[in-house]
């Protein structure tokens, strides 16, 4: 956690989302430097998923702006996307196909041109099992098909990574081993906007904690203060007071 904040690379500013009669944002903002883990907490309904959604060019805000690297999603999407990957909460491969073979698909799709070396270089990487990187993704863990989604965001040097609850289901140990990887993705300079509702590693391993409920930001808490929080009844406390 020694990597220092660097220029934004995600800027949310004044996002409003409706859908019918329900606000699904409320005017959120939020700023995600260069090498920083920014922890995205709030409780189901909160406006997690509708913030990335926009951030990903997926919905259209009904006003306020967002910027990926200098890129609006609503005018540049295929910029945007050029310039992030998002890792969702289940990563989409195919099955048939081997670790290596996705991340050689993946990366062709991107227009990324890499000798299979160095695909084998990436995998090894994000530690990837050597036993597993020929094998169908189908034998793979949670932990393991996250590596390869990870793999392909190294491959297209990805200026910004979204993780969408990376960490449910895994155990301890996989648990670990991703926080790691991604510490050392931070060092690199990748902006990481992170959504969970692990708060352990939100404490552990974040940079800045927002905690946002009903569309709204309610507190960010940066790094020393995590240290000195007990993050578990601070939350409790933000989202009983919106309940």
């Amino acid at each position: 956690m020694q990597t220092q904040p660097k220029r934004p690379v995600i800027q949310i500013d004044n996002l409003v989302k409706t859908f019918a009669d329900h606000t699904a944002l409320q005017g959120l903002s939020l700023t995600v430097n260069q090498g920083e883990i920014l922890a995205l907490l709030g409780p189901n309904g909160a406006g997690k998923t509708t913030a990335i959604n926009c951030l990903l060019g997926f919905l259209k805000p009904d006003k306020g702006c967002i910027s990926v690297a200098g890129y609006s999603p609503q005018k540049d999407v295929a910029l945007v996307r050029q310039q992030l990957a998002y890792i969702p909460e289940q990563v989409a491969l195919y099955p048939r196909l081997s670790g290596l073979e996705n991340l050689a698909y993946f990366s062709k799709v991107a227009k990324v041109a890499m000798a299979d070396c160095d695909f084998r270089a990436l995998l090894d990487t994000v530690s990837l099992p050597n036993h597993a990187i020929d094998q169908p993704v189908s034998g793979y863990s949670k932990g393991m098909r996250q590596k390869v989604g990870i793999a392909i965001a190294l491959a297209k040097k990805s200026k910004a990574l979204i993780l969408d609850e990376p960490t449910s289901g895994l155990d301890p140990s996989a648990s670990h081993e991703f926080s790691q990887l991604i510490q050392r993705l931070a060092r690199q300079g990748v902006a990481i906007l992170m959504a969970t509702h692990d708060l352990f590693r939100a404490q552990e391993d974040a940079h800045r904690v927002a905690i946002i409920n009903k569309g709204k930001l309610v507190e960010t808490l940066h790094y020393q203060q995590l240290q000195e929080t007990q993050l578990e009844a601070h939350y409790l406390k933000h989202i009983k007071v919106g309940a």
